[in-house]
């Protein structure tokens, strides 16, 4: 929930995403494999007419 988006845990996860996301990006580029990323998208941001691509060049977390 959009609310809970400056929570300490929701926060930690976070980083711990982005990391995760940083370091399987590093073995597959490296093995051929495409980058990954974490997005992290408020609830209420979910719509039907919004494509997925939109929702990550809005959302893409970042350190």
């Amino acid at each position: 929930m959009r609310k809970e988006m400056d929570d300490p845990v929701i926060l930690a996860k976070k980083q711990a995403a982005i990391n995760w996301c940083a370091n399987a990006s590093d073995h597959a580029t490296n093995n051929g494999g495409k980058a990954w990323r974490y997005v992290l998208i408020p609830h209420d941001e979910i719509a039907s007419n919004i494509t997925l691509s939109g929702l990550a060049e809005r959302f893409a977390a970042t350190n």
